[in-house]
């Protein structure tokens, strides 16, 4: 869920899934509604670690078939994010 999707619907069919949404109300919204701010700035920086993951070519065109060589190279990609 993001800031472009936080109408009551979607909120609701979120929580009927069982997620917890952590997005903020936008400014201009009547009745906000109180979010966890350490939940969502950990999302955040989940959110940052995927676009850092992307300049790995390898890892978000999937080039390798076998799942081994896949997550072998993730880790290796983590273990290089981890480093700088």
């Amino acid at each position: 869920m993001d800031r472009a999707y936080e109408d009551n619907e979607t909120r609701q069919r979120a929580l009927d899934f069982g997620f917890i949404p952590v997005v903020p109300p936008k400014t201009n919204r009547l009745e906000p509604w109180q979010y966890d701010k350490a939940l969502y700035r950990k999302r955040n920086e989940v959110e940052r670690l995927f676009r850092r993951l992307k300049v790995f070519r390898r890892i978000c065109s999937r080039f390798d078939k076998l799942d081994v060589l896949f997550f072998g190279f993730l880790n290796f990609a983590l273990i290089a994010e981890a480093l700088r």
